[in-house]
C-alpha cells in the first residue's frame, strides 16, 4: 500500500511540472529559408513586462544556439500570445445500487481531490513570414503556473517552456514513399 501511495505521488508531481505542447505548421514552407527574425512589433504577449522580458531572452538564447539571428530586417517575426485559467477540480461523488436474481447491492464512489484547483498558462508561439505576412510555424504549449513563484523559478520555468516548443523548429518533414 506504501508502495502505491509513493507511486501516486510521483506521478501527481512529473505530471503537474510537464509543458505540453502542440505544433503546425505548412508543409509547403522551406524552412532552410530564414535564418533571421525579430519579434512581431507592438506585440501584447499578455504578460507581465518582467515575464515577457525573461521569455524573450530565452527565446534568444535558443535561436542563437539553432544559428537563427535576431535583425532589424528579418525573415520571419515572432508572435507570442498568452492566457491563464484555472483548471476544475474533478472530485465526484456517485452512488448506485443494483441486483441480480433476488441479489441487492450497492456502492458509493467517492473522490477526493489531492490539492484545490491549477492555475495554468497557454502561451502560443507564432512565426509568420515577414514578407508575405504568413503564418507558417505555430506552437501551443501549456502548464501548471504558479503566480506567487519566485523570479528565478519563473525564469527557470519560461526557459523550459521555450525548449520544449522550439524543441521541433525546424519540423523535420518525411517525405511520401514511393509505391
Amino acid at each position: 500500500m506504501r508502495n502505491i501511495l509513493i507511486l501516486l505521488v510521483v506521478l501527481c508531481a512529473i505530471s503537474c511540472s510537464t509543458v505540453r505542447v502542440n505544433y503546425d505548421f505548412d508543409k509547403s514552407v522551406d524552412f532552410t529559408n530564414y535564418s533571421t527574425y525579430n519579434y512581431y512589433p507592438e506585440m501584447e504577449t499578455g504578460l507581465s513586462d518582467l515575464d515577457s522580458k525573461r521569455l524573450f531572452n530565452a527565446i534568444d538564447s535558443t535561436m542563437q544556439l539553432r544559428g537563427i539571428l535576431l535583425s532589424e530586417e528579418p525573415d520571419f517575426y515572432i508572435n507570442i500570445q498568452s492566457k491563464s485559467f484555472i483548471t476544475p477540480n474533478n472530485s465526484t461523488v456517485g452512488v448506485g445500487i443494483g441486483g441480480t436474481s433476488g441479489n441487492v447491492g450497492g456502492g458509493v464512489s467517492l473522490g477526493v481531490p489531492l490539492g484545490g484547483s491549477n492555475l495554468e498558462r497557454e502561451l502560443i508561439f507564432d512565426l509568420v513570414d515577414s514578407q508575405k505576412d504568413a503564418l507558417f510555424w505555430q506552437a501551443i504549449s501549456l502548464s501548471n503556473f504558479n503566480e506567487n513563484s519566485s523570479p528565478s523559478t519563473r525564469e527557470k520555468k519560461l526557459y523550459e517552456i521555450v525548449a520544449k516548443v522550439f524543441s521541433k523548429y525546424p519540423p523535420v518533414i518525411k517525405k511520401a514513399k514511393k509505391k
